[in-house]
């Protein structure tokens, strides 16, 4: 069987989400040994093994639905956020004077993924409600490389999940040369999954205790407070941007 949680693991999280898993597999009492963390995502996710994995609401709703059993969203510990929703946080340089997301209309939006829901489709959905498009993507790959594009001057703006942009702050330095210019509508949090015909409602347990039994610390480094339940429309009701241009090879 497989487990994995990537979505949040980077070398300062990984003994957290270490821990998160031994506390769902003792309340399990099953499963992988240890989190996978070999591989490709998409092998994961749609691997009849699966056990547990946490994926994006954009993949989820586009790809995976139907094809995976949903277990539950993660309550994060986030500002101003409704239990089991999460949103991203709009980031521009810190010298940058611009004033707005609509005033980066036609900037260098940097995005980690196509299918991202905080990356790009959070932040199209937000500017195509209020009459806009960002019209000029660049393509990074992950939420850490458009925040350093942007630092660095290679593209102007980012939309940033916002567990995400907490972490780069906790770890990284080159957040202090940004700022946040805004953020994006709630929607639902990355969801756990697991494979089609396993028990979730097991699964969703075994990951609330899990969570509750972790000491605070731990629950404070992974930016995690509890699990709930989403309901599977919620997620397949928001609505899919255009895709950005396929990224072009480097000359």
């Amino acid at each position: 069987m497989i487990a994995s949680l990537p979505m949040y693991d980077r070398p300062e999280t990984a003994a957290a989400n270490n821990a998160l898993w031994q506390s769902v597999h003792a309340a399990l009492g099953h499963g992988p040994d240890t989190l996978n963390r070999d591989g490709e995502v998409w092998t994961h996710w749609l691997s009849p093994d699966l056990l547990l994995s946490q994926t994006c609401g954009y993949p989820y709703r586009a790809r995976l639905h139907g094809r995976v059993t949903l277990v539950g969203s993660p309550v994060l510990d986030l500002p101003d956020c409704p239990p089991g929703l999460y949103y991203s946080v709009f980031v521009v340089r810190a010298d940058d004077p611009r004033e707005r997301p609509e005033d980066f209309a036609t900037a260098r939006l940097a995005y980690n993924d196509a299918l991202s829901q905080s990356g790009w489709a959070a932040p199209q959905n937000w500017a195509a409600a209020r009459g806009f498009a960002f019209g000029n993507p660049v393509h990074t790959g992950a939420h850490r490389a458009s925040a350093m594009a942007v630092a660095e001057e290679r593209a102007d703006i980012a939309a940033l999940d916002a567990l995400s942009w907490q972490l780069m702050q906790a770890y990284d330095p080159f957040p202090k040369h940004l700022r946040v210019l805004g953020r994006t509508d709630p929607t639902p949090a990355l969801p756990y999954i697991t494979a089609l015909g396993r028990d979730a409602e097991q699964l969703h347990a075994a990951l609330r205790d899990a969570i509750n039994a972790l000491p605070a610390s731990l629950r404070t480094t992974l930016g995690l407070t509890g699990v709930t339940h989403i309901p599977a429309e919620d997620y397949l009701a928001l609505p899919n941007p255009a895709s950005p241009p396929a990224p072009q090879p480097p000359n």
